[in-house]
């Protein structure tokens, strides 16, 4: 006979199990619904899972929670691809006229397809693992550059010897071609009836970031004819384009630079020789704050102004000057309002990889509409992120400082080291460049300040400028407030490896903890993105003793993706 006591027991336990099932279940559905709106928390998401194997490429892109998401679809992805196409049609002279030449220069040069058709992957994982504010802002930067870029290569195309019969069209005949660490700024005089177009930006540069198989053929062939391995890929890659023929022929004259080292003279040199047409080398001064070559300096633009107007039949308009100068004031001017908020906020909403990227991008291409636009939308979105005390960047463990030259293979290493180590890139040293405004109440002051501008070019001012430059490192790691420094060691750069040591010393010194990142710029078979995560992988594990935010982001080898 079974005791009314033990009855009265057993359906207080089945009660209690019962109630306790139901109310698990019932968080099971709360979570799935909160992680449905809002995203999983940061060390769930395991971002490593949406890549196919190994691969590092994606099996679908990740659910940011519902608000996020809709903006990634409708505003980057849809968006951009729209405008990818419209962008083809309005600078390459109308619908069909700008489809033709694109279907042109994609059947033409290698690069195109290469680096343009696949695009969004670039804008994918630049923007990984990123929410709110910041994927908004940081986003509006990979839309300006993505829009940048098809003005010039449609540009180039329009006005193409190599796409149109070998015919020298009335574009053809107003375009000036130039190295692509020769400023835009430069041009600014003749932007009324001359157009100016970086020859490597599009071919070279922009291509190692979307793409980081894209330039390896060009280096490969720029030995391929006896010319050494051992000085700058970058040097390399950029002659290689000539060897294999990969260049469009859009303007009558090319002006070039030694940006930054004798690498880059040997390019200017070969350039010479493959292009056959007038060229004007205006080299800089390494040690370019020493007050006695700023007026050999002056003489040098100067120079080139005289070059353009007797091969082009124009003059220098010095009131179209101003207006080009005051308007790229007003970008340098927002540019430091963003470094007021990343160097004293949590509240800045653009990640390390987009500001460079934009930093580097607009200050050599010069002044352009695009860029005001971008500026005016990314302040709007900055001040509602300050306005509104929004931490972007909420998982920050340690604020990092990038230095020296980066690996462009691999420009977006920063988004992977915040996801998985929460290590926030918060400046780059090609950010901190061209760091000049231009003034315009005199001649002399233009030139005077002009020369100074394109001194202060990404690696020569900093890298081969002077020891006392490139150790401003310190200075700068107070002013953004990091406590740890990403160190790039570029394998083949004779300068930098010049002054390892020094860095070594000094961060023992004053008790820094940097992280030496080796590398060889574009060429990402030296040293593979792998490699690069693994190198900072085990410092965080041994050195600093920590554990990764999302241990799936650890360990993957994308050496055959993008």
């Amino acid at each position: 006979m079974i005791k009314l006591s033990k009855i009265k027991e057993t359906m207080k336990e089945l009660f209690i199990v019962e109630k306790t099932e139901d109310s698990s279940q019932s968080k099971d559905i709360k979570k799935v619904l909160k992680d449905f709106w809002y995203g999983k928390p940061h060390e769930e998401r395991e971002l490593g899972k949406l890549y196919v194997g190994d691969t590092g490429l994606y099996k679908h892109r990740e659910w940011r929670g519902f608000v996020d998401t809709m903006y990634y679809f409708n505003m980057i992805w849809l968006y951009n691809y729209v405008h990818i196409v419209t962008d083809i049609a309005k600078y390459g002279g109308g619908p069909v006229k700008g489809m033709v030449n694109f279907a042109k220069g994609v059947w033409r040069y290698r690069w195109v397809g290469q680096s343009y058709i696949p695009v969004m992957h670039w804008f994918d994982r630049g923007l990984e693992g990123m929410r709110g504010p910041i994927l908004r802002g940081s986003a509006w930067h990979y839309r300006a550059m993505v829009c940048e870029s098809i003005r010039q290569f449609q540009e180039m195309f329009a006005s193409d010897k190599n796409l149109h019969g070998g015919k020298e069209s009335d574009q053809w005949k107003h375009n000036i071609a130039h190295n692509e660490t020769v400023s835009g700024s430069v041009f600014y005089g003749f932007r009324d009836v001359l157009e100016d177009i970086p020859l490597e930006m599009i071919p070279y540069f922009v291509t190692c970031h979307a793409n980081n198989h894209t330039v390896l053929n060009y280096i490969d062939a720029a030995q391929s004819i006896g010319l050494p391995a051992d000085p700058c890929p970058m040097c390399q890659a950029e002659y290689g384009l000539f060897v294999l023929d990969d260049v469009p022929d859009y303007a009558p004259t090319m002006i070039t630079t030694n940006e930054a080292c004798d690498g880059s003279v040997a390019t200017s040199v070969l350039q010479d020789w493959f292009l056959n047409r007038p060229l004007f080398a205006m080299p800089q001064p390494m040690r370019y704050d020493d007050p006695l070559v700023q007026k050999h300096c002056q003489r040098e633009i100067e120079e080139c102004w005289k070059f353009i107007e007797e091969h082009y039949g124009v003059k220098f308009n010095w009131d179209m000057y101003v207006k080009y100068a005051n308007e790229h004031n007003k970008l340098t001017e927002f540019e430091h309002e963003k470094w007021d908020v990343a160097a004293n906020t949590s509240y800045y909403p653009i990640n390390g990889v987009a500001q460079a990227l934009y930093r580097i991008y607009y200050s050599q291409d010069g002044n352009r509409p695009i860029w005001h636009e971008t500026d005016d939308r990314v302040r709007k979105i900055m001040n509602k992120s300050v306005k509104n005390k929004i931490n972007c960047l909420p998982k920050t463990r340690h604020r990092a400082i990038a230095w020296s030259c980066a690996p462009l293979y691999y420009s977006n290493w920063c988004t992977w080291a915040y996801n998985c180590w929460g290590i926030n890139c918060v400046i780059n040293m090609d950010s901190l460049m061209f760091d000049q405004y231009l003034r315009t109440d005199t001649y002399e002051h233009a030139l005077e300040d002009l020369a100074w501008y394109n001194e202060k070019a990404p690696m020569r001012a900093m890298a081969v400028g002077g020891h006392e430059h490139i150790l401003s490192l310190w200075d700068y790691m107070e002013r953004f407030h990091c406590d740890m420094v990403i160190m790039y060691d570029q394998l083949q750069c004779k300068g930098m490896q010049g002054i390892h040591g020094v860095f070594e010393d000094e961060f023992r010194k004053r008790d820094i903890h940097a992280i030496w990142v080796p590398h060889a710029l574009p060429d990402k078979r030296t040293v593979s993105r792998k490699e690069i995560r693994q190198i900072i992988s085990d410092y965080m594990y041994t050195v600093m003793r920590e554990e990764p935010l999302d241990a799936t982001l650890v360990d993957f080898d994308d050496d055959s993706s993008w």
